[in-house]
Order: C-alpha cells, then structure tokens, then sequence
C-alpha cells in the first residue's frame, strides 16, 4: 500500500475526518475504548484507509492533538516586552480553559510528570522554539533554558491535567508564568 503525498488535498480531507472522528468517539469514552471499527465507521472511510494514513490509534490521537501543542506554544508567547513577572498572558490562561473539553485524551497521551506521546510532542516543540527565540536574543544558556521551560511546562501541565496540582485555568496558568519567567531571569 502506498503512503498518500503529504499535500494531497484528498489525505488532508481524510486525515482530518478521522482527527474529528477520533475527538467525537473519546467525547464518549476513553480512549482505551475506542476500537478503530467504531472510528473508521464514524469517519465514513474504511479500515485499510486509516491504516494508510495512520500506524495505530495512538498515533492518530497524537496527531489529533497536536494543534493543543501549537496552541501551548503559541499562548506561552503571546506577550510582546517586558513580560509581567507575576500575571501570565491571557492567551495562557485561555489555553488552560480550553483543555476541559477532550481533558479525557489529553491525560491518556500526556503522563504525569510531562511524559507519554503527547508530551514529547510536546517538549520537542517548546524546546524548538524557546531554543529558536533564546539563540535570537544572544543568550549563551539558551540550550540549557529551553529544555528546562520545556519541561517544567509540560510537567506542570500533565500534573493539572492529572488532577496533582489543584488550580483553576488562571492561577494555574499564572502559576506556571511565574515558574518560567523565573527559568529566564535565573540565568
């Protein structure tokens, strides 16, 4: 079987029925319980094509949840200037409200701790980019500071998700704003 081009419109169009198929399907259960029958019939496609595009369930919850990274991402540096030391963004406290609806998925792909195919997703891409802006701005501990906001993020983040850390969508959010701006004024 061959593997689809990555900018067939067609893949795009099936890839993203089975990604809502899939957020559909673990708005009822978990995703332990989603059987790829059950996906495949929601997603108006057959078996073989989602074995196309996809190695397993894992990997297409993975990819169905990789826009809450790009969203992670993005809302950690939704600041321009000085950043205020005490109160995060509010994009950061807007992405931490928006977890609430697929929370189920997100624990089962995201370990306690920041662990789990979720979190090196995304540790992988707060790495990227802190290390992208850090380098940037000159800063010679750049390595060593991107790796520890990625994963003092991505810990932080499992453990709420977890139920460890007891905080609404805005402390939590100012919670761990303070942690990283923190990680940037330390070295």
């Amino acid at each position: 079987m061959t593997r689809p081009a990555p900018g067939d419109p067609r893949s795009a169009r099936t890839r993203e029925r089975l990604r809502s198929a899939l957020l559909a399907e673990c708005a009822e259960r978990p995703l332990e319980e989603v059987g790829v029958a059950a996906l495949v019939r929601r997603a108006g496609v057959g078996r073989a094509t989602f074995y196309v595009h996809y190695a397993d369930l894992e990997a297409l919850a993975v990819d169905a949840c990789a826009d809450v990274v790009r969203e992670a991402v993005e809302a950690l540096h939704a600041w321009r200037g000085r950043p205020d030391p005490v109160r995060a963004p509010d994009a950061l406290a807007g992405f931490f409200a928006s977890l609430a609806p697929h929370a189920g998925l997100y624990r089962s792909l995201l370990t306690p701790g920041g662990g789990g195919p979720l979190g090196r997703v995304l540790h992988r891409d707060l790495r990227e980019y802190s290390l992208r802006e850090r380098t940037r701005a000159g800063a010679a501990d750049a390595p060593l500071v991107a790796s520890a906001v990625a994963a003092t993020f991505a810990g932080v983040l499992a453990d709420w998700l977890h139920g460890l850390l007891e905080a609404s969508p805005a402390q939590i959010a100012d919670q761990v704003w303070q942690l990283l701006v923190a990680l940037h004024a330390s070295r």
